[in-house]
């Protein structure tokens, strides 16, 4: 599902990421730790799509059998919309759109129809238990509602991979533990591959293995 061989990554003369590779089977978890400025977002960035890797003969990155660097500019922004879902720390959810707007956001990108778009996004609010607040704007919201509302807009064109940096970083302890536990019900209900940026020693743990970054390096 994920195959990244050889990914560097320099900033202003500082290489933060050093020739790292990292295979990620289909269905798997896995959560991405170390200390701050160890390269962790950077590394996701980079395996998600977000961002490109130094040039590098050597360098591969292959996503659902995608040579993703091979890709213009175009083919990378619609693989992203169909096959990637996002979701970070702040969600990044527009203010002036209701719940279910910023939900079906995805979709209208991708050129479905009005009425599929909807019926989907209700049935994904209905599924996180979130269909009483559809018409909410993110403001009138909790934080976790804000989150898993987030979560809906990943899933909305049922993308194979999702990528999650600090998803829980500004939760409380009782909404980070239902977004937790919501990541393995998506894995179980839809095998989607999900890889995990966080600081959070209780999901790190919970994930399929746990992968330590430290100054741009994979470390034991």
């Amino acid at each position: 599902m994920i195959s990244a061989q050889n990914i560097s990554k320099t900033f202003n003369g500082k290489k933060v990421l050093d020739n790292v590779s990292v295979e990620v089977k289909i269905g798997e978890i896995i959560s991405i730790v170390g200390p701050s400025g160890a390269g962790k977002t950077t590394l996701l960035h980079v395996l998600s799509t977000l961002d490109k890797p130094d040039p590098d003969d050597k360098t591969k990155l292959i996503l659902n059998e995608k040579e993703i660097i091979k890709l213009n500019d175009d083919d990378l922004s619609k693989f992203r919309n169909t096959q990637i879902g996002f979701i970070f720390q702040f969600h990044e959810l527009l203010p002036e759109f209701s719940a279910i707007e910023n939900v079906c956001l995805p979709g209208i990108i991708k050129g479905d129809s009005h009425f599929d778009i909807i019926k989907k996004a209700e049935n994904l609010l209905k599924s996180l238990d979130l269909i009483h607040i559809k018409d909410q704007k993110p403001s009138e919201l909790s934080g976790g509602e804000q989150q898993r509302i987030a979560v809906a807009r990943a899933l909305i064109n049922n993308p194979n991979i999702l990528f999650a940096d600090e998803p829980s970083g500004n939760l409380d302890s009782k909404s980070a533990d239902i977004l937790h536990n919501l990541f393995f019900e998506l894995r179980d209900k839809l095998n989607v591959t999900i890889v995990l940026v966080t600081h959070n020693k209780e999901l790190a743990n919970m994930a399929d293995r746990k992968l330590n970054l430290v100054d741009g390096k994979w470390t034991n």
